[in-house]
């Protein structure tokens, strides 16, 4: 197949509304950046996938429900991107600026915002799709 015409690699995974879904979500995102020899924001990936399925958990996803992580990878731009699809009403934004030291909360998008190349919300009926992208170079 003529590599211009190649569509994306991509994953996806259904998780539970449990915080024991987080290093699950991240072990699934690390294997997908290993096969697809993607490593070299590997850190970047993995802290912003945590944090999106932390937020995910905490506030967007309703009791009795779940949370649904997709990966994609653009081989010919070379660009990642990770989607969290949650149920759950409620803006997301990032802080106006860094928590106070002693807040235990508050941080999650600022490092998102800071880590990634780009981010956003789109919506999601029901619920939301949170985003972030990756330039893999």
């Amino acid at each position: 197949m003529n590599e211009a015409t190649q569509l994306p690699y991509f994953r996806t995974a259904f998780y539970c509304r449990d915080r024991s879904s987080v290093p699950v979500v991240r072990r699934f995102t690390c294997k997908a950046l290993i096969d697809w020899e993607c490593e070299g924001r590997a850190y970047d990936v993995l802290l912003c996938v945590t944090e999106l399925a932390t937020n995910a958990l905490r506030h967007g996803v309703p009791p009795g429900r779940g949370f649904r992580v997709q990966i994609f990878l653009e081989r010919m731009e070379r660009a990642l991107r990770i989607e969290l699809h949650d149920s759950g009403d409620g803006e997301v934004r990032a802080a106006d600026g860094w928590p106070d030291v002693q807040d235990e909360g508050g941080r999650g998008l600022l490092l998102v915002s800071a880590l990634a190349d780009k981010w956003g919300v789109a919506e999601l009926n029901p619920g939301k799709i949170v985003w972030c992208e990756f330039d893999l170079g």
